[in-house]
């Protein structure tokens, strides 16, 4: 049975309490053994992220121990999966480039706040995870992020949308989901997810949420079956 770690936690406003159980949820019908942590010592020991086949960021707005990040860059490196969605994932940390680094893109704005109105476009054969789901409405905060140039992108939104500052620039497609690799290790994120309701009201994002996590959490079967070795990014890694 796969193994999964869900760490939780931060400011309630984005449920990550009804985030986690949900994504718990999703990962047990899928055959997953997974358990949720609101204390980020669960990251503490190297080994038993090792062990992992995935771990799920749920985490917002906080602060993080180098050395736990470090233990995450060894197990992700060495193939866990890693995802997670909205600011449980890419504004988890803010003080951390490293963790921005892992995980490929940090938020920096939602123009308008809660409930604007947008659409989600699906990049079209950009990945299996989107395979037969078309551009979708979504009502909620559409996050402006800051990107990592290397990642294979899923999903789109188009900016401006309400008018800020920002609309004295040209209009921009911001990437709502993405892929990346991190080592031998696969990086899945959404940027939906800023309430849990949003997977109901939005069925198409649960979907693309679910997907994402299983293609995460196979990376590092696929690491073994094709004998992928990490020996390459260990001594780059003694570096940080």
């Amino acid at each position: 049975m796969k193994k999964a770690l869900i760490f939780e936690g931060g400011w309630d406003g984005h449920e990550p309490k009804l985030v986690s159980a949900r994504f718990r949820g999703l990962l047990e019908k899928n055959g997953y053994e997974a358990e949720i942590y609101s204390d980020l010592d669960c990251l503490a020991d190297l080994e038993r992220l090792m062990d992992l086949d995935l771990l799920v960021a749920c985490r917002t707005m906080s602060e993080i121990k180098p050395e736990y990040v470090k233990n995450i860059a060894r197990a992700v490196g060495g193939g866990v999966g890693l995802t997670g969605c909205h600011g449980g994932m890419c504004d988890a940390f803010r003080n951390d480039p490293e963790w921005q680094f892992i995980t490929g893109g940090q938020w920096v704005s939602h123009p308008g706040g809660d409930s604007v109105q947008y659409t989600v476009n699906i990049c079209k054969g950009s990945s299996p995870i989107v395979e037969g789901l078309e551009d979708f409405p979504v009502s909620s905060e559409q996050y402006y992020l800051h990107i990592d140039p290397a990642i294979e992108v899923l999903a789109t939104t188009r900016f401006p949308t309400v008018s800020y500052y920002h609309i004295s620039n040209k209009p921009v497609d911001m990437p709502v989901a993405w892929t990346k690799y991190w080592g031998n290790g696969r990086v899945f994120y959404n940027s939906l997810g800023h309430h849990d309701d949003v997977f109901d009201k939005s069925p198409a994002a649960q979907i693309l949420m679910e997907r994402g996590m299983l293609w995460a959490g196979g990376g590092k079967q696929y690491a073994a079956d094709n004998g992928l070795s990490t020996q390459r990014f260990e001594n780059d890694a003694k570096m940080y």
